[in-house]
């Protein structure tokens, strides 16, 4: 399974996107929706996840881009 897209704060009010377990940022945004586009089109050519963290580093946002055979009732989108 690929590893799962993190966006996360970073320091100076930029938004990170990180691969699960990396130590290293893939790249970095000044907006969370950026951010957030970047990480959906790895996910979406990996088949992985999408894990969106808030400011305070509170996940606000969870997505599937793989093939789940048992996928939860979206209420988000």
């Amino acid at each position: 399974m690929s590893k799962t897209q993190w966006v996360s704060p970073r320091e100076g009010g930029r938004w990170a996107v990180h691969g699960a377990g990396n130590s290293k940022d893939t790249k970095l945004f000044d907006t969370q929706k950026s951010a957030t586009a970047f990480a959906v089109s790895i996910a979406k050519n990996r088949k992985s996840e999408v894990v969106v963290q808030g400011k305070n580093g509170r996940i606000v946002s969870k997505d599937s881009y793989g093939n789940d055979p048992h996928p939860p009732h979206d209420k988000e989108h």
